[in-house]
């Protein structure tokens, strides 16, 4: 799908940058900043458009949008601004470095994007890393993990899935032979048989091996992950099955947990609404309605407040 059309946030008509450059520059000058006009202007413009917006307002001011927004706000307000200025790519590269900088390592983060990217948008990311960073993201993800995730994480990184929609009957079946004879068929697991089908074939042949592998196994492969695997690895596994079989009902169970019970992890609900919001968000909103009878506005509503709850449901685009 190209970007835009399950999207709630849509490129604006009658587009003009160095007004909409104008409203920002009066909504960031005097004494308070006023918060609407941003979400306003924001919200309502493509990724495309904020980057003419971005052009236009050095042009006319001589100063940098994203610096000047960064000196007015504060929080997770600002994250949410800033990340919408930025080219997806550049965004995702973003979250990466920051995944992996300093003294722990955001494991959640390398899982969602990584399971969840097209191989187009690996390779932008990748080409993105090296030239904003100066370095590689393959060596800065081996540098912080290690064992069979890091052979996962490095796998998904080649971007090298078969994405034709060609379904081999025969290997589909060995497939579903192998990944049961490396986990439920034996004891102990050999977790890289499950990486060489989970990580290379293309998503039509995968779903013919899941229908496989229930029927020669009684379960489904999720249920056999959860039996056979624990910690990062099994989350990067269930990740990559559940985005090949639903991407916006992954998206939607990552929001769901980012929420539920005690506080929030306002990095995950985020990094999602701000990257999905142009991509799959209605599709991620009907998902959530599905799974969990309540709305994914009621949810943002009930588990945020004030600037950030306003930008994050203007994301979510409408109660339904």
């Amino acid at each position: 799908l190209e970007m835009g059309t399950r999207g709630t946030v849509t490129a604006a008509s009658g587009f003009n940058p160095e007004a909409d450059a104008q409203k920002l520059r009066a909504a960031m000058k005097g004494a308070g900043t006023d918060e609407k006009a941003i979400i306003q202007v924001l919200v309502h413009r493509s990724i495309a458009q904020r980057q003419f917006i971005k052009e236009a307002f050095k042009q006319l001011f001589g100063k940098d949008l994203a610096d000047e927004l960064r000196s007015e706000l504060s929080g997770n307000f600002e994250k949410v601004v800033l990340g919408l200025l930025m080219l997806l790519p550049v965004y995702d590269a973003y979250e990466l470095k920051n995944a992996v900088k300093g003294a722990g390592t955001d494991e959640r983060c390398l899982i969602e994007i990584l399971a969840s990217r097209t191989c187009a948008e690996i390779q932008a990311i990748k080409a993105t890393y090296s030239k904003e960073y100066g370095r590689s993201l393959e060596d800065d993800i081996c540098g912080d993990t290690s064992g069979m995730f890091q052979r996962v994480l490095v796998s998904l990184l080649t971007a090298g899935r078969d994405e034709s929609s060609v379904v081999n009957e025969v290997q589909a079946m060995k497939d579903a032979k192998d990944i049961f004879e490396a986990g439920e068929g034996r004891w102990g697991t050999d977790e890289a048989a499950f990486l060489t089908v989970l990580c290379v074939r293309n998503r039509k042949h995968l779903l013919r091996v899941f229908e496989a592998y229930k029927s020669i196994s009684g379960r489904d492969i999720e249920d056999s992950i959860k039996r056979e695997m624990s910690g990062n690895l099994e989350d990067i596994f269930l990740a990559i099955v559940q985005c090949i079989k639903n991407k916006p009902a992954f998206f939607a169970e990552q929001l769901y947990k980012s929420m539920k019970g005690m506080g929030t992890t306002d990095s995950i609900l985020i990094r999602i609404m701000v990257s999905r919001a142009e991509i799959d968000m209605i599709d991620i909103k009907m998902e959530f309605a599905k799974k969990y009878g309540k709305t994914l506005h009621s949810f943002i509503k009930g588990d945020t407040s004030g600037d950030y709850r306003a930008i994050l449901l203007e994301l979510c685009g409408g109660e339904k």
